[in-house]
C-alpha cells in the first residue's frame, strides 16, 4: 500500500491545555485505519487538524508525498479529505440534495440545478441502500440514522481520497451497520482510504486494518495490526490499565417498593400499549432495534410527547401526561439519545449546564447565587470524574463522554427518582463506559430507579436487572437480565422468518 497521508509531530494547544502533544498518523490508500483512545485523548482535535478546522501549533502534514498545510476545511476538501463529524454538520432548514452538495453545489449560469441534484443525491443515497429517502425532504425533519446517511451522501459526493467516518454506526440498525460495512469494502477497493472512530471492539475487529491509538494527546501506538493485536492491548494502550468493558453483575435488588409505574402507554403510530415498573435500586433494559419505539417510549413518559393512552405513576402519583414540568417535578430525569442538540447548551459553561435542571435554588430576589452554583457543580463533575474537571470551562469543548457524564449530573444534582437513559454509552470510550456503569450501579444501591436505552445487547444484559425486548413498538418479552443471552435476545427482536 502506498502511504497517502503522513501526520508527524502535530502539537495543538488551547488556552490552558495541551489537546495533541506530539501526535503521529500514517493512512496508507485503500486501507481502515480506525484511531481508538479515551474521551478526551485528542481524536477529535487531531480529526479537526487534519479536516482544516484547526491549525496545528507544531507538525508535519504530508498529503501524497508532498507538505501541505490545511488552513480551511475547503483546502482539505479541495484536496479530497472528507469528515463526518459524530455530531452531525448538517443544516437542518436546507434539503437532503442541498445538503449532500453544499459547497460545490451543482450551477450553471449562476442557478442551481436543482434536478440533477435531486438525481445524483438520490443515486448516491441508493448506493448506500436507502433509495426511499427523498432529496427534496428539509434534514430537519428526517431521524438521526437518516441524518447520517446523508452526511456519508455528502462525503461520497466529494469523490473523496481519504474519508474520515467518527462513529459512524451510532445511530444504525444492523442492517445499516451492514450497508456501511459494504460500501467502506468498495470504497477501499477502489483505493479509498478511511479513518474510522468507534468505540465498539467488534466494529474494529470486522473493519480496520491497522489502528492507530491516543492517550493524553500523545501517540502510544501506531498502525498496529488488529488482526494479531488483542482487545487487553488495546484497552491498555487507551487507558494505561487492562479491564472489562462491564462490571460484574450485583446481586438482584430485593427491593419490593415501586417507584415508576408505566400502565398501558402507548402513542399511536410509534409504540404499542406498554406496562412495566421499577422498583427502588432496580434497572429495566429496554432491547431493540432502532425504530421500535424505545426512545419515543422514554420521551413519552418524559413528557415529551403526549401519549394516545395510558399512564404514568411515580411513587404511586399519577404524572400529567405531555408535560416535561410535571415529569420533572415528580422527579423524572432524562438523558435524550442526541445530547448535543436535546440535552446540551454548548457556548455555556459546565456548571450552568449542570445546574439547569434546579436554577430555582441559585435564585435569590432575582439574583444568582453564582458562588453556590459553580461550588455544587463542581462537586458533581468531581463525582463523576469529569475531565478537566473545570465548571467554568465551556462544555462544548470538552469530549463526547465527558459532555454525557454532565448530562448525567444534571439529574443526580437534582435528586431525581426515576432516571431514564437513552443510549447513554453512545460515542463513549472504554474508560468512560466503565465509570458510567459504575455510576449507574451507584445510582441505583441509593435507591434510584432506572430505565436503559441502548443498541448494544451486551451492555443491556451486563448491566441491567430486568429486560424488556420490543419488536416493531411492541414488548414480546420480558426476563430477568441473568436469564437471557445476546443470541435469545437477538431472535425476539428479528422477525422470526416464515415456515
Amino acid at each position: 500500500m502506498n502511504d497517502l497521508l503522513d501526520m508527524t509531530g502535530i502539537v495543538k494547544t488551547f488556552p490552558g491545555v495541551r489537546a495533541l502533544g506530539g501526535v503521529d498518523l500514517r493512512i496508507s490508500a485503500g486501507e481502515v485505519h480506525c484511531l481508538l483512545g479515551q474521551n478526551g485523548a485528542g481524536k477529535s482535535t487531531l480529526i479537526k487538524v487534519l479536516s482544516g478546522a484547526h491549525a496545528p501549533d507544531a507538525g508535519r502534514i504530508r498529503w501524497c508525498g508532498q507538505e501541505v498545510r490545511l488552513p480551511s476545511p475547503v483546502a482539505a476538501l479541495r484536496l479530497g479529505i472528507a469528515t463526518m463529524y459524530q455530531e452531525l454538520d448538517l443544516v437542518p432548514g436546507l434539503s437532503v440534495a442541498d445538503n449532500v452538495f453544499l459547497g460545490h453545489e451543482l450551477a450553471a449560469a449562476g442557478f442551481t440545478r436543482r434536478g440533477r441534484a435531486n438525481r445524483e443525491a438520490r443515486a448516491l443515497l441508493a448506493r448506500l441502500g436507502h433509495p426511499e429517502i427523498d432529496p427534496e425532504t428539509e434534514v430537519g425533519e428526517l431521524p438521526a440514522a437518516a441524518r447520517q446517511l446523508v452526511s456519508m451522501a455528502r462525503a461520497l459526493a466529494h469523490r473523496a481520497k481519504l474519508i474520515v467516518m467518527d462513529e459512524p454506526t451510532a445511530a444504525l440498525s444492523a442492517e445499516e451497520v451492514d450497508n456501511l460495512f459494504r460500501i467502506i469494502a468498495e470504497l477501499t477497493a477502489e483505493g479509498v482510504a478511511v479513518v474510522y472512530i468507534s468505540h465498539r471492539m467488534e466494529e474494529i475487529r470486522r473493519i480496520a486494518d491497522r489502528v492507530t491509538v491516543l492517550k493524553d494527546g500523545r501517540t502510544t501506538a501506531s498502525g498496529l495490526p488488529v488482526a494479531v493485536t488483542s482487545t487487553a492491548e488495546l484497552v491498555a494502550l487507551m487507558t494505561g490499565r487492562a479491564g472489562q468493558d462491564f462490571p460484574e453483575r450485583p446481586a438482584a435488588s430485593t427491593s419490593s417498593k415501586v417507584v415508576l409505574e408505566v400502565d398501558g402507554l402507548a402513542r399511536r403510530g410509534e409504540f404499542e400499549p406498554v406496562s412495566f415498573t421499577v422498583a427502588a435500586g432496580e434497572i429495566v433494559g429496554l432491547a431493540g432495534l432502532v425504530g421500535c419505539g424505545r426512545s419515543e417510549l422514554l420521551e413519552t413518559i418524559f413528557g415529551a410527547r403526549t401519549p394516545t393512552s395510558g399512564r404514568v405513576r411515580v411513587a404511586g402519583r399519577p404524572v400529567r401526561p405531555g408535560s416535561v414540568a410535571a415529569a420533572v417535578a415528580a422527579g423524572i430525569g432524562l438523558t435524550p439519545e442526541e445530547r448535543k442538540s436535546q440535552a446540551l447548551l454548548p457556548q455555556l459553561p459546565v456548571a450552568a449546564n449542570i445546574t439547569l435542571s434546579a436554577l430555582s435554588r441559585y435564585s435569590r430576589f432575582g439574583f444568582t447565587r453564582r458562588g453556590k452554583e459553580v461550588s455544587d457543580a463542581r462537586e458533581i463533575a468531581e463525582q463523576l470524574q469529569l475531565r478537566p474537571a473545570d465548571p467554568l470551562r465551556p462544555i462544548g469543548t470538552l469530549s463526547g463522554g465527558n459532555q454525557q457524564k454532565a448530562v448525567v449530573g444534571r439529574w443526580v444534582l437534582r435528586g431525581c427518582r426515576v432516571l431514564l437513559l437513552d443510549e447513554p454509552t453512545r460515542g463513549v470510550d472504554v474508560g468512560a463506559r466503565a465509570e458510567l456503569y459504575g455510576l449507574m450501579r451507584r445510582l441505583a444501591a441509593e435507591g434510584l430507579a432506572i430505565v436503559l436505552v441502548s443498541s448494544e445487547v451486551p451492555e443491556v444484559l451486563a448491566v441491567a436487572d430486568r429486560v424488556l425486548v420490543l419488536r416493531d413498538g411492541a414488548v414480546v418479552h420480558t426476563a430477568e437480565a441473568g436469564r437471557l443471552t445476546e443470541s435469545d435476545v437477538l431472535d425476539l427482536v428479528m422477525e422470526a422468518p416464515a415456515r
